[in-house]
C-alpha cells in the first residue's frame, strides 16, 4: 500500500502524464502540414529544366524534386477541366460528369465529394486562386466545392492576362497586373494569414495556355533567344516557343515567392507543395521526343511532372519510378495529412504516401486509363496500349516508335480487354445527352454570373469566337434575332440584373426584353460605348482565341424570378440603328 507522500507523489506524476498527453494532442495536431498544390495550363513535362530543357531554365521549380520527390511515370488527362476534377475528387473524370471543356461539359456532377470538402471538414482553411474550369454558377462554383475563398475565373481561359476583369466569390473585380503573379499575390495574404492554423491552398495557374502574354521582364530573356532544342524544326513556331517559355519562366518565379514565402512564415518544414500540370503542351515545342500533344492520349499529351516536397518526411531526391495518375493525389494528401474520411463514392486513386516515404515499399501493378473524344489508352507499369490501338513498352521506348502488338499478342488482348471495360464504364455513367441546366440565383450565393459562354445565339447572331469560354456575342444586327440559356431558379426570388455590352453611338437606342420563365424585364439601351478589340497589343504571338475590350456595365432593372426550369431569352423589342449591341454578361444579385 502507498504511503501518503507516495500516493501524493503517484497522484502528480499521473497528473503530469494526462498533462503531457493533453500537450502532446495539442501539438499533434499543430503538426497537421499545410498542403499547396500548384497546376499549371499547358505546360509540357519538357518545360522544365530538371526534365532536360536547355531552351530556359526553372530553378525554383527544379528544387521542389531535388529537395524532395520527382515522380517519373506521372499522368493526368489530356485536356484541361477532366484532368482538374480527377484532382478534385480522386476519380476519373467522367464518373463525376465532364466530358467536354466547355458548354457546360466541364462542370462536374454537385454530388462530388472533392480534397476541398474533405479537408475543410478536418479543420482545414481553404482557398483557390486562379482558373477553375468546373463550373461557373453555384452549386458548381468553387465556393460550394469546398474553398472558403476564390479569387480568379471560372471559365477556360481567359482572353486578357494583365488586370483583366475577375471574380472575387462571385462578385465582378478588376485584376491586379499580370495574373500569375496576382494569383500568387493572393495566395501568400492566404498563406500570412493562416500561418498558425493548418491550410489548404489551391493555384491552378492558367498558363502557359494561349493567348500568349508575359511580363516584359520574361519576354525581354526570350524575344531574341536562340532556340537549340526543338521537337519538330519544320512544325515549330519559334515566336510562339519563346513565348511560351517565357510563361514557364514568370511560373518559376512565383513558385519561387510561395516556397520563400513558407521560409519567412516558418512553417517550410510542415508544408507539402506539389507541382504538375493539366495536359501536354498545345504547340510543338521541346517535350523529350515523347508522342503527341494536348487533346491526345499518347505519352506527349498526358505525361505530366509532379514534384512533391515536404522536408519533415521526403527524402531529398526521392525519384518515384512507379506509375501514378492524377486520381492518386487526393488519397495520398489525405493520408499524408492524417485525415480518415470515407468518402460515399469509390475513388479510382490509391494513396501513394508508402511510395514516397518508404524505399522499400511493396507495388501491385494497375492500370490507369485515359479517354478523350474517342481517344483512349491505358498504362501498366511498363506498357501502353494507344490510341492508335499500338502496343509499346514506354520503360523503352518513351517516343512510341516500335509497336509489339505481334510480338506480344496476349498482353495486347489483355490491355484491349481493360480498354474496353472502362469505355462501358464511362458508356454507363456519362449520360448521352447533358440534360443540366444552368442556375440561376442560387440562395447560397448574392451574384449569379450568365455570360455569353453559355448561350446559343440565335439568328445571324455570331460568338466572337469559336472557343466560347471568354467570347462574346455579335453581329446582332436583325431585331428577330435573340440569345437563350437554359435555366434552374431553385429558390424564388427578386433580382438586380446588370448587363455588359457594348453599343456604337450610331446604334444607341435598341429597346430589349429579357425572359425568364413567365417574367419580364424591359429597358433600353441609351447609352453608346464603343471601345476597340484589344489584346494584340500585349500578344507575343498571334492568338487563335476571341480579342477582348472593355464593357460597360449598366443596371437593367429588377427581375421576379419562379421556381423551376425555365427558359431564359434575350432579344430586341427596337433597332433604331444597324446593331443592338455586342453581349458579353448578365449579374444576377439577390435582393
Amino acid at each position: 500500500m502507498l504511503k501518503p507522500v507516495q500516493t501524493l507523489s503517484f497522484i502528480f506524476f499521473i497528473s503530469f502524464l494526462i498533462s503531457s498527453c493533453k500537450e502532446e494532442v495539442k501539438t499533434t495536431e499543430a503538426k497537421k502540414p499545410n498542403v499547396i498544390i500548384i497546376l499549371t495550363d499547358d505546360q509540357a513535362w519538357g518545360d522544365l529544366s530538371i526534365n532536360g530543357n536547355q531552351n530556359l531554365k526553372t530553378p525554383n521549380i527544379d528544387k521542389l524534386g531535388q529537395e524532395g520527390a520527382a515522380f517519373n511515370n506521372f499522368y493526368v488527362c489530356s485536356v484541361c477541366s477532366p484532368t482538374r476534377a480527377e484532382l478534385l475528387t480522386g476519380r476519373y473524370n467522367f464518373r463525376s460528369g465532364i466530358y467536354s471543356t466547355g458548354g457546360g461539359g466541364e462542370r462536374m456532377d454537385m454530388d462530388e465529394t472533392t480534397i476541398a470538402d474533405i479537408f475543410k471538414q478536418a479543420g482545414y482553411a481553404t482557398a483557390a486562386y486562379g482558373k477553375w474550369h468546373n463550373g461557373m454558377q453555384y452549386p458548381y462554383h468553387p465556393n460550394a466545392r469546398g474553398f472558403d475563398d476564390f479569387y480568379g475565373f471560372c471559365s477556360g481561359h481567359w482572353g486578357d492576362y494583365f488586370s483583366p476583369m475577375l471574380e472575387h466569390n462571385g462578385e465582378i473585380v478588376k485584376g491586379d497586373g499580370f495574373l500569375i503573379d496576382d494569383f500568387t499575390n493572393h495566395g501568400l495574404d492566404f498563406m500570412e494569414k493562416n500561418k498558425d492554423n493548418p491550410f489548404l491552398l489551391y493555384l491552378p495557374f492558367n498558363t502557359p495556355h494561349t493567348p500568349f502574354q508575359a511580363p516584359d521582364r520574361n519576354w525581354d530573356k526570350f524575344k531574341n533567344k536562340e532556340i537549340n532544342q526543338l521537337e519538330e524544326p519544320r512544325n515549330e513556331d519559334i515566336v510562339e516557343t519563346r513565348a511560351a517559355l517565357a510563361m514557364c519562366e514568370n511560373i518559376d518565379e512565383n513558385v519561387g515567392r510561395i516556397i520563400s514565402k513558407t521560409k519567412e512564415l516558418g512553417i517550410d518544414d510542415n508544408t507539402i507543395v506539389l507541382f504538375f500540370s493539366d495536359n501536354g503542351p498545345a504547340r510543338k515545342r521541346w517535350n523529350g521526343g515523347m508522342l503527341g500533344k494536348k487533346g491526345s492520349t499518347h505519352e506527349g499529351g498526358i505525361r505530366s511532372p509532379l514534384l512533391m516536397k515536404w522536408p519533415a518526411s521526403i527524402k531529398p531526391g526521392k525519384l518515384v519510378e512507379q506509375v501514378t495518375s492524377v486520381t492518386d493525389l487526393l488519397p495520398t494528401l489525405m493520408e499524408m495529412c492524417g485525415i480518415n474520411f470515407q468518402t460515399e463514392k469509390q475513388l479510382d486513386g490509391i494513396s501513394v504516401k508508402p511510395t514516397i516515404l518508404d524505399e522499400k515499399a511493396e507495388w501491385e501493378d494497375r492500370y490507369i486509363f485515359n479517354d478523350f473524344q474517342k481517344k483512349s489508352s491505358v498504362r501498366n507499369q511498363n506498357y501502353r496500349l494507344a490510341e492508335n490501338d499500338g502496343l509499346y513498352n514506354i520503360t523503352e521506348d518513351r517516343n512510341q516508335t516500335k509497336d509489339l502488338s505481334e510480338e506480344l499478342p496476349e498482353l495486347k488482348a489483355e490491355m484491349v480487354k481493360v480498354r474496353n471495360n472502362f469505355l462501358q464504364q464511362k458508356i454507363a455513367e456519362l449520360p448521352a445527352v447533358d440534360e443540366r441546366p444552368f442556375y440561376l440565383g442560387h440562395p447560397a450565393m448574392k451574384f449569379t454570373q450568365i455570360p455569353a459562354r453559355d448561350g446559343t445565339a440565335h439568328g445571324a447572331i455570331k460568338r466572337s469566337n469559336k472557343y466560347p469560354n471568354c467570347s462574346f456575342f455579335t453581329n446582332w444586327t436583325n431585331v428577330n434575332d435573340s440569345i437563350s440559356w437554359q435555366v434552374n431558379v431553385p429558390e424564388a426570388g427578386k433580382f438586380k440584373v446588370q448587363l455588359y455590352y457594348t453599343c456604337p453611338e450610331a446604334d444607341a437606342g435598341s429597346a430589349i426584353q429579357l425572359t425568364v420563365g413567365k417574367n419580364k424585364l424591359q429597358t433600353k439601351i441609351s447609352e453608346s460605348f464603343d471601345p476597340p478589340l484589344r489584346g494584340m497589343e500585349k500578344d507575343l504571338a498571334p492568338r487563335i482565341e476571341s480579342y477582348v475590350k472593355d464593357w460597360k456595365k449598366v443596371n437593367i432593372g429588377e427581375i421576379q424570378l419562379d421556381k423551376g426550369d425555365w427558359n431564359m431569352s434575350l432579344k430586341a423589342l427596337e433597332m433604331p440603328g444597324n446593331s443592338v449591341m455586342d453581349f458579353r454578361l448578365f449579374i444576377f444579385e439577390r435582393i
